[in-house]
């Protein structure tokens, strides 16, 4: 599988699977772009493309001390469109930190590079607590997270996929290798990273960024969801984005992309479409068509 260059140097790894209407999967924290495998092979079997990135300093990226910013996030998303010879409008799908990636490139690339727009359980559009935003998450909760894996990141993570899945004594909506899975790809980014991503997802206010979503916006989130709640974010887009769809998944928990997989997959298919049409245009076969300017990219 190929990597692209980022601006500053740093290598990023992506899947580049299929052809037709290209679909690009942002992962969430502190995943890699393996947890998408399920909806992507899906998504190219309905003849799109699928590009699956993992976020520097995360899965088989490069693991840089800088760089992890929102800002810098978009822009490594558009280096991956560079290398993968991408040139035409892209449907773009964020789940949970990956949302903030969403919002951000279509502040910086604007509509002519998206088509369209997904928020699965996603930060957008602000995690904090804070007096305008009284749903979000307090700052203690950010500090007790940061300070558990400071300690013990692996324990950390064990207990915290239970949430992030609704696992408990009488709740088992995945099985156990599911939740090792998402420990195991946890474990393969840097800690430095790790802690850095959080950071940026906790603090960065993306509320300027809505009137950027100017394209076709499904939102799909957990009304259980105790990572990222609903009341803060996913109804917050739908009320304030113009023709946003909001879809509730009634009790499920944060990590929707595994305890409701077959109604998300069958969910993004009908958002998105039949990938075909590209094909049938020729477009998908324009991998070496002139290359953006700089401008144009970032």
């Amino acid at each position: 599988m190929p990597y692209a260059k980022a601006k500053d140097g740093t290598m990023l790894y992506y899947k580049d699977w299929g052809r037709g209407d290209p679909v690009v999967l942002l992962h969430g924290w502190p995943l890699s772009g393996d947890s998408f495998d399920d909806a992507a092979v899906r998504l190219v079997e309905a003849g799109h493309r699928a590009i699956i990135p993992d976020r520097r300093g995360f899965g088989r990226s490069d693991q840089p001390w800088d760089g992890h910013d929102y800002d810098t996030y978009a822009d490594d998303v558009a280096a991956v469109l560079e290398d993968a010879g991408v040139n035409e409008p892209v449907s773009l799908v964020g789940f949970s930190m990956g949302g903030g990636e969403v919002a951000r490139f279509l502040t910086k690339q604007g509509q002519r590079r998206v088509k369209k727009a997904v928020l699965i359980s996603s930060v957008v559009p602000y995690m904090a607590q804070t007096d305008d935003n009284p749903n979000g998450v307090p700052q203690s909760t950010f500090d007790q997270m940061t300070e558990g894996m400071k300690k013990d990141r692996a324990h950390f993570f064990k207990g915290f996929f239970k949430d992030f899945f609704g696992s408990g004594l009488l709740s088992n909506p995945v099985s156990d290798e599911v939740e090792m899975n998402a420990w195991r790809q946890a474990m393969m980014a840097g800690l430095r990273p790790t802690l850095a991503a959080a950071q940026a997802f906790a603090t960065t206010d993306f509320r300027p960024d809505l009137k950027s979503f100017t394209v076709p916006t499904l939102v799909i989130h957990g009304t259980s969801d105790q990572t990222v709640p609903i009341d803060a974010t996913g109804r917050v887009v739908a009320n304030e984005v113009p023709g946003a769809q909001l879809i509730e998944y009634d009790g499920s928990a944060h990590g929707v992309t595994e305890t409701d997989k077959e109604r998300l997959i069958n969910d993004l298919l009908t958002f998105l479409g039949d990938g075909r049409g590209a094909q049938a245009s020729g477009q998908d076969d324009q991998r070496s068509a002139i290359p953006l300017t700089l401008t144009e990219r970032y």
